[in-house]
């Protein structure tokens, strides 16, 4: 929980520091455009990469396999993006590394390696590896039942409704 609020306090300040200093070497509007310019780049590898990250993900869906390395390339995209909006340096650089299919690829399976993903039916469940309070972690039911315990699947109508009817209910066909 450290490190994120630390690069939240301590990024902005180091960006200004480089904007500034990169403004009194080359001067004001070249710094701006060289801002506006690593953008619109960064912008642009976003589209084909994030396009290309879907037919991927499209692909590996149709071929009947988990697209796992697919769904964390899109949040590395995702949150590539969100480092491009940043104006600065240092996140467009990290944003534009992150656009990167080798290095965005080794990012994603170094994080599934990191996790735990159990495949079930069509669904599948996903443990962190980063320890207790993680995103994944399995918390307890918070209504006292047995998180552990059988899912019932099934469909249900109110009786009071008669419009209501179950797709395969042979009174209402």
């Amino acid at each position: 929980m450290r490190f994120p609020l630390l690069a939240f306090i301590v990024v902005p300040f180091v960006e200004i520091l480089i904007l500034l200093e990169v403004s009194q070497r080359i001067g004001a509007l070249p710094t701006i455009g060289l801002v506006l310019l690593t953008a619109f780049v960064g912008i642009n590898l976003l589209k084909r990469q994030g396009l290309n990250t879907l037919l991927r993900f499209q692909d590996r869906l149709r071929a009947g396999q988990l697209p796992a390395q697919e769904i964390v390339e899109g949040m590395l995209v995702a949150f590539a993006g969100a480092l491009l909006l940043a104006p600065g340096f240092i996140t467009d650089t990290a944003g534009v590394l992150l656009l990167t299919p080798g290095i965005r690829g080794a990012i994603a399976r170094r994080i599934l390696r990191s996790s735990h993903f159990i495949v079930s039916g069509s669904s599948f469940h996903a443990q962190s590896g980063f320890g207790a309070g993680g995103p994944f972690d399995q918390r307890p039911d918070p209504f006292g039942r047995d998180a552990g315990g059988d899912i019932i699947d099934g469909e249900f109508r109110r009786e009071s409704d008669p419009r209501t009817a179950l797709p395969d209910d042979p009174e209402k066909k």
